[in-house]
């Protein structure tokens, strides 16, 4: 393919993460340092950015400053959560995308997201195939859900997983300093994959993990949730348990008391409150017991003093091989991962897949991978989970506290 001179945009999508940044300071690293590139490009919170005509140019950061973006977390240009409409129904955004593009000689864009984010940057990337204008469009996974389509893995996913694991067992240590035990129930995000709650599984690694650990792959059954904390907490006066967030009943009602109407910008339900929703029905079935429910929330996404460094090489790894599989003329694709676990040891590397393979499917824990009772892992989830929290990043400290970057955001003209 000839080569395709032109600048670069590089937006940032949903939910945040320890390592999105990283993913993203991948790929400018990779447009700056390019010949074929012309300009580097962050739009302001996603394709918002785009449309607003709110690009801010990366050329003119400071590199050594900007290096810091690979152990800061969240989204350094802004995120959002915008729906584009179908451009056979409604191609107002698209003519405007392409109206933007056009004026700053756009020939290469990059979205760094999950599966809404897959799915604007399919949407992009065959409107502009269909109105004649080349630009190369790739996809940069980013979720910490880990429920992206065709990839071993997805960036973000490890450092949750890391946090999750730690927490679990430092919970652990906490709920079992008393002399009169306690019944305590964490509520993991997942809404309808259960990566993240199975998550919780690596602190038996240590010998401090869950007694007990339920996810959405499965139909959930309060009556057994019952039996088995009455069964745990009789023979040891103390329960640990781990619970995504998204547990359903088998006609699909979500268990958490505290679903609202209320969506995201994609239509997907808000929950919370399914730890307190569960001790109430605890305290209710097994008298004078104490029990505490805690709720992670957002504390497991962007936890960069817990981040794995095998994840922020990887997803640097992931906004690195976009662009350089760009400039060699690839385009409609995403960089999913492709690894090996064997006695030889962890191994991963980069895989390229069809936007429109990966837009819009879930990939959910496997139901092998889930016991018969439904209330716990097996060893092939922490086979699978282990290797991928293992590092420690060096992240940059000023009195003891977290440096993150300091982007100047100069914005184009």
């Amino acid at each position: 393919m000839s080569e395709l001179k032109g600048a670069m945009i590089i937006g940032q999508s949903g939910g945040p993460s320890s390592v999105i940044n990283a993913s993203c300071y991948g790929a400018i690293k990779a447009g700056l340092d390019s010949d074929v590139i012309t300009k580097v490009y962050g739009a302001a919170n996603g394709i918002v950015g785009v449309l607003n005509d709110k690009l801010y140019i990366m050329d003119e950061e400071d590199p050594e400053e900007l290096a810091i973006m690979k152990y800061t977390p969240s989204s350094a240009l802004g995120s959002c959560r915008y729906k584009i409409a179908d451009p056979d129904v409604d191609d107002t955004d698209y003519k405007r995308i392409l109206e933007i593009f056009k004026k700053y000689d756009v020939r290469y864009f990059f979205y760094n997201g999950g599966n809404d984010s897959m799915d604007t940057c399919n949407k992009i990337s065959k409107y502009m195939n269909k109105v004649g204008y080349e630009c190369r469009v790739m996809g940069i996974p980013k979720t910490i859900d880990n429920d992206l389509f065709g990839t071993d893995h997805c960036p973000g996913f490890s450092s949750a997983a890391k946090y999750i694991a730690t927490s679990m067992v430092e919970v652990y240590q906490d709920a079992h300093v008393y002399d009169k035990g306690q019944v305590t129930i964490v509520e993991i995000m997942g809404r309808h994959a259960g990566w993240l709650a199975g998550a919780a599984a690596l602190a038996k690694v240590t010998g401090y993990g869950p007694d007990l650990i339920y996810l959405p792959e499965v139909d959930f059954k309060m009556d057994e949730f019952i039996e088995d904390v009455k069964r745990i907490w009789d023979e040891n006066k103390n329960v640990l348990v781990a619970v995504s967030e998204g547990i359903h009943y088998a006609d699909g009602r979500f268990v958490s008391e505290a679903e609202t109407s209320a969506t995201d910008g994609f239509g997907h339900a808000q929950l919370g409150g399914l730890a307190a929703r569960l001790a109430d029905v605890v305290k209710k079935e097994i008298a004078g017991v104490k029990v505490r429910p805690i709720e992670l929330s957002l504390l497991q996404r962007c936890a960069e003093h817990c981040a794995s460094q095998t994840d922020s090489d990887e997803s640097y790894m992931a906004g690195k091989t976009a662009v350089e599989q760009a400039v060699a003329g690839v385009t409609d694709k995403m960089v999913g991962f492709k690894c090996t676990r064997d006695e030889n040891g962890y191994t991963c590397e980069p895989l390229l897949l069809d936007l429109s393979s990966v837009a819009n499917y879930e990939k959910k824990v496997p139901v092998e991978w889930i016991n018969a009772r439904g209330n716990d892992v097996s060893d092939e989830y922490i086979k699978y989970a282990l290797p991928l929290i293992q590092g420690e990043i060096q992240m940059y400290k000023e009195n003891s506290l977290p440096r993150f970057v300091h982007l100047k955001k100069v914005v184009a003209k």
